[in-house]
């Protein structure tokens, strides 16, 4: 499959909608797919961490847009299943530094209950030398 061709990861990930995004918080949509659960209509635990995680990196992006932020720990609690239909991932920076910032996130389903929440101790590396790595791999 041709790069044109392949899916992004916002639309594996079902990615509605950015719905704010700034100052060190983020909210983004998501419509869980048929595609994305296990028995009994549940979604795989793998996308409830990467719909927060995605929220927390882009909390830590409203304040450090020139940094690609890199999870060195991410932890999830699950309390309720997310099921076909529309989520919101929300993330937040608790506390910043130059190269390291700790973030939480949550999922909430429509009615505004919790799925989830999260913890994360994100890595902040300037995105030249990120997209120069890339590139030298690449060659």
């Amino acid at each position: 499959m041709s790069d044109a061709l392949a899916p992004t990861l916002q639309s594996t990930l079902g990615q509605v909608r950015v719905i704010d995004w700034a100052d060190g918080r983020a909210r983004i949509e998501y419509e869980v797919g048929l595609q994305m659960c296990h028995s009994g209509g549940v979604a795989q635990g793998g996308f409830v961490c990467g719909w927060i995680d995605a929220a927390m990196a882009h909390a830590s992006l409203s304040i450090f847009p020139e940094m690609t932020p890199m999870s060195l720990e991410l932890k999830v609690s699950y309390f309720a299943p997310a099921r076909p239909g529309r989520v919101v991932a929300e993330g937040w920076i608790e506390r910043r530094g130059r190269t390291t910032c700790f973030a939480e996130g949550r999922l909430l389903d429509t009615a505004g209950h919790v799925l989830a929440k999260a913890s994360s101790t994100i890595r902040l590396i300037p995105r030249e030398v990120v997209e120069a790595a890339a590139a030298k791999a690449q060659a």
